[in-house]
């Protein structure tokens, strides 16, 4: 019987959100929250685990209350409990600051019940960053495993797990002892819609919900603001490319079109000397 416990974070729809051009920032009130994309299918790769091998899922966030809504989603994909840690404490938290305070939760949840496996997405779609995962696998002191696209076979009485890691041009093999983290990309799985049951479920569930008192030995230091070395000096929006062509006709006459500006915009490089 396995313990997984995915770590998840609720982030504004960046297809959606505006940037703030006063303060370079994004206006994450002009979007709605939703559960980050690559931890959806962390998710669903640890309730497919569950299902093959048994045991329990579990998932975990930092953020403000609002937050419980993207632990209920979680329970629609298939998970059994849901985590919230949140304080003023934790506010203005970096990657570094968040790996910390995820840390202390997750050891808090594993001294009741012994965490297997940790599982996160890639990355949040707000940051990019990809550095939570292996911040909390140093802490915990367990190994990293990233951009994994299949889980091929977990042995809990041998202690180890068998992954692909996604390269460039292909995947390699890894095997490593348990307990680990995955960091796992979208191509891992497909999220299904959710059956009836999980969604009444999660409509009626609440999850546990802890402060930074309600944590163990908490340096609070680490936490938050303060335990943020990262400085963000601006964030701007990238410019909509100017020009183009609309192509119309059939699928042959755009291909002959596209190719008549590509040959005249080569004469042209070379007429300019840009050519030897």
């Amino acid at each position: 019987m396995l313990h997984i416990v995915a770590c998840i974070k609720q982030v504004p729809d960046t297809k959606i959100i505006k940037m703030n051009p006063k303060t370079n920032t994004m206006d994450r009130a002009s979007a709605p929250a939703i559960l980050n994309p690559y931890d959806a299918h962390a998710v669903e790769e640890a309730v497919r685990l569950k299902r093959r091998y048994g045991g329990k899922v579990s998932v975990l966030t930092m953020g403000p209350p609002p937050a419980v809504k993207a632990i209920k989603r979680c329970i629609e994909i298939g998970a059994d409990e849901g985590y919230l840690i949140t304080d003023r404490a934790f506010a203005g938290a970096d990657t570094l600051a968040t790996s910390y305070s995820l840390t202390k939760a997750l050891e808090k949840i594993g001294k009741t019940e012994p965490i297997d496996l940790v599982i996160c997405g890639k990355m949040t779609i707000d940051g990019d960053t990809g550095q939570v995962g292996p911040g909390i696998a140093r802490r915990l002191d367990i190994p990293p495993l990233t951009s994994v696209n299949k889980v091929v076979e977990i042995n809990k009485d041998g202690g180890h797990i068998i992954i692909h890691r996604k390269l460039e041009d292909g995947y390699e093999v890894i095997q490593s002892t348990l307990p680990c983290l995955l960091s796992v990309e979208k191509d891992i799985n497909e999220v299904p819609y959710s059956p009836l049951p999980n969604v009444i479920k999660a409509a009626r569930y609440q999850p546990h919900i802890w402060s930074v008192n309600d944590l163990e030995d908490v340096d609070r230091s680490q936490l938050g603001l303060k335990g943020s070395p990262t400085i963000v000096s601006s964030v701007w929006a990238p410019q909509k490319p100017q020009g183009g062509e609309l192509l119309e006709g059939t699928a042959n006459e755009q291909v002959e079109r596209l190719l008549g500006i590509l040959l005249e915009r080569k004469e042209l490089f070379q007429l300019g000397g840009g050519a030897s």
